[in-house]
C-alpha cells in the first residue's frame, strides 16, 4: 500500500484501488489486457487522414503467474507479456514486456462506473465530457465542419476529403483525467482509440504495445493538475507585453498591414503586437489567400522590414510573424535544405513531397539532428529572431506522411503523433539559445505527449467563422478546458473563426461575440481569415471598432489578475481557464459543463456561443456572484440574464481579493 492506492495479488488474480475504487483488475472471468494483431490502411489527403484497421486477431490474456516485489508486484500474461507494476505515494507504473513480437494490437480494460465522467485525450473541439463516445487519437487536419449532418462537412468531404468529426483534432493525447480522481496516461505515440462507451470499463486500444502506463491519483483536482504537469512539464509565463492589448493580425503587405495599424490605433483600440502571416510572400489558390513557405521576410510585400519593425518597437508595440515545418519546392530554403540533406525521402532515398493544396513541400526530417539544428538555427533564429521578430505563429506539424523514410529508422506510424512535440522543442530551442523566452512567444495548434514544457501558447486552430456547435465559436472554450486537463493551460482563438467556405462567412455580430469571450482569455488576437474580402472585418465598420476598443481595454484592465493565473500555470500547472468542477467538486452539475469556464478561482465566464441571444441562461456553482456589468448580485443556481452584444455574461466573486479591480471595470465600462 503506498498512500491511498493499493494493490492486492492473491494467486493469478490482481486488483488496483485509489481508496474505495477499482482502477484495474485482472480475474478469471474479468481480463485486465487483450491482444492481437491488425493490418491497417492509411490514405493521406493534405493533412487529412482515412484510416481503416482489420483486426485479424484478438484474445484475452490472464495471469499465469505472479509474484510480489519490494514495491508492488511482477504479472506474467501467458508468456504474452510481462507487466510490472510499481507503487510510489498516489502513483501506480505498469511498464510491459512484449515476449511475443508478432503482437501489434494492444487493448487495456480500466474499470469504470456509470456515473465517472472522464476529461482530456488532448484538445478535444466537441465534448469536453468523453463519456459516451470513442476517441481515435491521430494528429490531423480537425476538418471542417466536423458534424457529418451539415451541408459545409458534406462538400468539404466530396471536395476535399476534409469535413472531419467531433473527435478529429490537431492535438490528441493518451491521456484522461477521471471525475474519481486520478489520471490515466499511457507512453505511446501509436495510432490510439480511447473508448469511453462502455459502463463498466473504458477500452485503451493501442497499436502497439506500450511501453507503460502511468496511474497518478490525489485528493483534490487541484493537487491532481498539479503532479499531471509536473509529470508532463509546464508552459513558461508569457512575455508582458502580451496584455498590453490586441495582437492585430493582417495581411497585404506592408502599405495594407501598417496602414491598417494606424487606423486601428486612431480608433482608440490598444494594441501590443502586429501579426503579419504574408511577411513571408503570398500564393493565391482555391482555398484563398495562403503564404509563400519560404520563411525568409518577403523584400517586395514588406521592403526595410527590420527597419519597419526597429520603428514599431520605439512605439510599444511588437511585431509577429509565421512559420511552420515545411519548406515550398520552388523557395530558397528548399535548395538550400535539398543540398544539406535536411528532409525526409521516400523509402528508396529519392524526393518526397507533400501537397499542402496547390503546391509541393519538403517534410523537415527532426529525428535527423543535423536537420533539427540546420532549422532552428538556420531558419528560426537566422530568419525570424535575428530580423526582430517578436513573435509568430509556429503552425502545422500534423502532415507527417506515414510512408515516408526517416533519419532515426523509426516507423512513421509511431512517429506521427511524435512530430508536433519535436517541432515545439525546435521552436524552444531557438528562444532559450538566443536569450528570449520570455520576451518572444509562438503559438501552435499541433501537440501531442511533451509539447507542454515547449508550447508557449496554444491556439484553437482553424475553427469555423460560424455559431456552429462542432467547429464555431463553442469550440475553442472546450478546446482550452481538455487541453487544461492535460497541461496545456495557455490557450487562445482566432477571433473570429478562420474558415470560410461555401458561402459561409463571418458575420459582425459572430466577431463580436467572438471578441467579448477572447477578452477574457490570456491573449486576445484578431485573424482576417482566410477569403478576407468576403468576411466581415472589424475595421471595415467605425461601430464595431469603439465596441472591440472597450473589450480590449477591459482584457488590458483585466492583466493584474490574468498574471497571476499565468504564473500560476506557469509554476503549478493549473490553467487560466477552468472547468467548474475544479473549485466546486461537490457540485455534480459542475461536471457536465463545458461552455462556461472559471477564469482563475474568481471569475465565471458564460460566453454566448449561438447566433441572435440578447439573454443567456447560466449556472453559477456555490457561493455570491456579482455580475461584472450591471453589479447585481446572484446566488448559486441557474440564472437568465442579460446578454447585450458586447457584453458576454461574466461574474466574479463576492470577496475576492481582486474586487477593487473588477469593480474599477464595471465603473468604466459597465450599464
Amino acid at each position: 500500500m503506498s498512500g491511498s492506492m493499493k494493490l492486492v495479488c492473491s494467486g493469478n488474480e490482481c486488483s488496483l484501488t485509489n481508496g474505495g475504487d477499482v482502477i484495474l483488475e485482472c480475474r478469471k472471468d474479468k481480463p485486465m489486457c487483450y491482444v492481437g494483431c491488425g493490418r491497417e490502411h492509411v490514405d493521406m489527403y493534405r493533412g487529412n487522414f482515412k484510416i481503416v484497421d482489420y483486426v485479424t486477431e484478438r484474445r484475452p490474456l490472464f495471469v499465469s503467474g505472479c509474484s510480489e516485489t519490494e514495491d508492488g508486484a511482477a504479472l506474467d500474461l501467458e508468456g504474452e507479456l510481462l507487466v510490472t507494476i510499481r507503487l510510489s505515494d498516489g502513483l501506480a507504473e505498469l511498464t510491459f514486456e512484449q515476449k511475443n513480437p508478432a503482437i501489434n494490437r494492444f487493448w487495456l480494460r480500466v474499470c469504470a462506473d456509470e456515473k465517472e465522467r472522464c476529461y482530456g485525450c488532448g484538445e478535444q473541439m466537441s465534448y469536453f465530457n468523453l463519456r459516451g463516445r470513442h476517441f481515435p487519437l491521430w494528429t490531423s487536419e480537425p476538418g471542417v465542419g466536423r458534424d457529418k449532418t451539415t451541408y459545409v462537412t458534406w462538400r468539404s468531404d466530396v471536395e476535399n476529403q476534409a469535413g472531419g468529426d467531433y473527435y478529429n483534432t490537431n492535438f490528441p493525447q493518451p491521456t484522461f483525467v477521471s471525475s474519481r480522481r486520478y489520471y490515466l496516461h499511457v507512453d505511446s505515440t501509436a495510432y490510439a482509440d480511447f473508448d469511453f462507451r462502455n459502463p463498466d470499463f473504458h477500452e485503451l486500444q493501442l497499436w502497439e504495445v506500450p511501453r507503460s502506463v502511468r496511474i497518478e491519483a490525489a485528493d483534490t483536482f487541484l493537487e491532481l493538475l498539479e503532479k499531471e504537469s509536473a509529470w508532463f512539464g509546464r508552459q513558461p509565463a508569457l512575455p508582458e507585453w502580451i496584455y498590453n492589448g490586441l495582437i492585430l493580425g493582417v495581411q497585404g503587405g506592408a502599405k495594407r498591414s501598417f496602414g491598417l495599424l494606424d487606423k486601428v490605433l486612431e480608433a482608440g483600440i490598444r494594441v501590443a503586437g502586429l501579426w503579419c502571416q504574408d511577411w513571408c510572400g503570398r500564393r493565391v489558390t482555391s482555398f484563398g489567400k495562403r503564404l509563400q513557405w519560404d520563411w525568409r521576410y518577403h523584400k517586395e510585400m514588406y521592403p526595410d522590414l527590420p527597419e519597419r519593425i526597429a520603428a514599431l518597437h520605439e512605439r510599444g508595440i511588437r511585431f509577429l510573424g509565421y512559420i511552420n515545418p515545411y519548406l515550398v519546392k520552388d523557395g530558397e530554403l528548399y535548395r538550400e535544405g535539398r543540398e544539406r540533406g535536411v528532409f525526409a525521402t521516400k523509402a528508396d532515398g529519392s524526393e518526397y513531397l507533400v501537397d499542402f493544396g496547390e503546391f509541393d513541400c519538403g517534410v523537415v526530417d527532426f529525428t535527423n539532428p543535423e536537420a533539427f539544428e540546420w532549422f532552428k538555427n538556420e531558419v528560426i533564429k537566422k530568419h525570424s529572431l535575428e530580423l526582430g521578430m517578436d513573435g509568430w505563429m509556429a503552425d502545422f506539424g500534423e502532415y507527417l506522411p506515414t510512408d515516408l523514410a526517416l533519419h532515426n529508422g523509426k516507423s512513421a506510424m509511431l512517429e506521427h503523433n511524435h512530430w508536433p512535440a519535436l517541432w515545439a522543442r525546435c521552436n524552444y530551442e531557438a528562444l532559450y539559445e538566443s536569450g528570449k523566452l520570455g520576451e518572444a512567444v509562438y503559438f501552435m495548434r499541433a501537440g501531442g505527449t511533451g509539447s507542454q514544457a515547449y508550447c508557449t501558447l496554444l491556439w484553437a486552430g482553424d475553427q469555423s467563422v460560424d455559431f456552429s456547435i462542432h467547429d464555431g465559436l463553442g469550440t475553442v472554450i472546450c478546446a482550452a478546458l481538455s487541453a487544461g486537463m492535460c497541461g496545456c493551460g495557455l490557450s487562445h482563438s482566432d477571433i473570429g473563426g478562420y474558415t470560410s467556405l461555401f458561402g459561409n462567412v463571418r458575420t459582425k455580430e459572430l466577431f463580436l461575440r467572438w471578441a467579448e469571450m477572447a477578452a477574457f482569455t490570456p491573449v486576445m488576437r484578431t485573424h482576417e481569415g482566410n477569403r478576407p474580402e468576403e468576411n466581415f472585418q472589424f475595421y471595415d465598420d467605425e461601430e464595431c471598432m469603439g465596441r472591440l476598443a472597450r473589450l480590449v481595454d477591459v482584457y488590458a484592465m483585466l492583466s493584474p489578475y490574468i498574471k497571476t493565473l499565468v504564473s500560476e500555470n506557469a509554476a503549478r500547472g493549473i490553467p487560466v481557464q477552468r472547468p467548474l468542477f475544479v473549485h466546486y467538486e461537490e457540485d455534480e452539475a459542475c461536471y457536465d459543463i463545458q461552455y462556461e469556464y472559471l477564469l482563475g478561482p474568481d471569475v465565471l465566464v458564460a460566453p454566448v456561443y449561438l447566433a441572435g441571444r440578447p439573454e443567456w441562461e447560466v449556472y453559477l456553482p456555490g457561493d455570491t456572484w456579482i455580475h461584472m456589468w450591471t453589479g447585481r448580485e446572484y446566488g448559486a443556481g441557474v440564472h437568465v440574464v442579460p446578454a447585450a452584444l458586447g457584453d458576454t455574461p461574466a461574474f466574479y466573486k463576492k470577496g475576492s481579493a481582486f474586487t477593487p479591480l473588477f469593480d474599477e471595470i464595471r465603473r468604466k465600462h459597465g450599464k
